[in-house]
């Protein structure tokens, strides 16, 4: 009987070893500029209790009652998949006490997360995200720093973006919109979709996010939250401007930008990105002062995002791909068992010195291990045979042109030098 080959589950992908330099490209990239800004890289349970984001995220959210997966453990305690990680990231931040530390705690993380969903263009069941909390301070200044630190970091990889801002109020003047929004949509059930007539009464909110083409004249003469902000939310949205303004980095004002998470106040922003298409937000964040007390901890103001690092990926720049790719410095090519022998111990000698070296243990033809090299895009090849032994000088073929030399061991790793030393492989 022949077993039927066993695949990936629906909404999860592999990504083989031709794309991952691109994810460590992207990867290195946050790491490396994050830390200009003074964040510092933290790791969260992929498993957390279900309460964490029952209470964090709101139990009236589509992420919540419907996309998070949720098991049982051995003694009934109710466990999921973090479907996002702001609220790990706080619950670890109260856990540890990081809060009696003076100063302001800058985190990121990155990694995966989990929800159930319709798979889409750019849109995975495990999906993987690159965000930064900043927990600590409530002044517009840090939004302003935050967003800056992203547009810089998409700058960096060539990503042409653009950035969209809004208010959503607080816990004051917040309820009094979402009580008018309500109203309104009562009024137009008739005219909506399923989803947003499930939301108009659960999290009304929700509703201007909609993308239905339908939905859109109902949502386009909804009252506006600019209008309803109280004036501590609006004093507090001009200075984010203000200080955006100082930093060059551009904006649009977008009055029906929200954030689906409950735990969000004040200040949501969206970075998209027209390589995307109707999917086009690539980062969503913003801050979200009243978490920590939810989670049980004392109040502690937070400003934060989180990127999808899927999309992003999707959309790199061919020539910034290149960037990320790490061919062989030098591929040897051996002839004959004791050749065979000379290439292993020459490729562990050049390992130990910092270069990385590739060959073929099937050996085969020269021809054959010179497509190879050229498969591999390897800067050099190392061709070992008798005579090579024998006069101890090898001959060397630079893959970019095709010329070759005799060298000795001690010229080619002069001649390695050189070239990582002129930027070349």
């Amino acid at each position: 009987m022949v077993e039927t080959l066993l695949t990936n589950l629906p909404g999860t992908r592999d990504i083989l070893p031709e794309e991952i330099s691109s994810w460590h490209l992207v990867e290195g990239a946050a790491r490396s500029i994050f830390a200009r800004y003074g964040f510092e890289e933290i790791r969260t349970p992929l498993l957390e209790a279900t309460e964490l984001f029952a209470r964090g995220i709101g139990g009236e959210t589509d992420i919540v009652g419907k996309q998070m997966y949720v098991f049982q453990d051995q003694s009934g305690k109710s466990m999921s998949l973090r479907p996002e990680a702001t609220a790990s990231v706080v619950r670890s931040y109260l856990q540890h006490s990081m809060y009696r530390c003076a100063g302001l705690a800058k985190l990121y993380y990155v990694g995966p997360m989990f929800r159930h969903e319709k798979k889409q263009k750019g849109r995975w069941r495990q999906f993987y995200q690159i965000g930064a909390e900043a927990l600590g301070s409530e002044h517009p200044a840090i939004e302003a720093e935050v967003i800056e630190m992203m547009m810089f970091f998409l700058e960096s990889l060539e990503i042409r973006a653009h950035l969209l801002v809004n208010s959503v109020g607080d816990g004051k003047c917040r309820p009094q919109y979402i009580e008018s929004l309500g109203q309104k949509l009562r009024g137009r059930l008739a005219d909506l979709c399923e989803d947003c007539r499930r939301r108009a009464e659960t999290n009304p909110l929700r509703v201007l996010d909609c993308k239905v083409e339908t939905c859109q004249p109902v949502i386009d003469a909804l009252p506006k939250i600019a209008d309803h902000l109280c004036t501590e939310c609006s004093q507090h949205f001009e200075q984010v401007k203000s200080y955006l303004q100082e930093a060059g980095v551009s904006y649009e004002i977008v009055p029906r930008l929200v954030r689906g998470l409950d735990y969000y106040v004040r200040t949501a922003f969206e970075i998209v990105s027209g390589e995307l298409g109707a999917q086009n937000a690539l980062v969503g964040g913003g801050r979200y002062d009243g978490l920590a007390e939810v989670l049980g901890g004392p109040r502690v103001p937070g400003f934060g995002f989180a990127m999808g690092l899927d999309r992003l990926i999707m959309i790199l720049p061919e020539e910034v791909r290149a960037k990320g790719k790490r061919p062989p410095e030098l591929f040897l090519a051996y002839l004959g068992d004791a050749a065979f022998r000379k290439a292993l111990s020459l490729g562990r000698s050049l390992r130990h010195k910092g270069f990385s070296c590739h060959f073929e243990f099937t050996g085969g033809s020269l021809k054959s291990q010179l497509r190879e090299a050229n498969r591999l895009r390897a800067g050099s090849v190392l061709i070992i045979g008798e005579q090579e032994l024998a006069r101890g000088r090898y001959i060397l073929k630079r893959m970019e042109d095709s010329t070759q030399s005799e060298v000795s061991l001690e010229d080619l790793v002069q001649h390695l030098q050189k070239r990582r030393c002129a930027g070349l492989k």
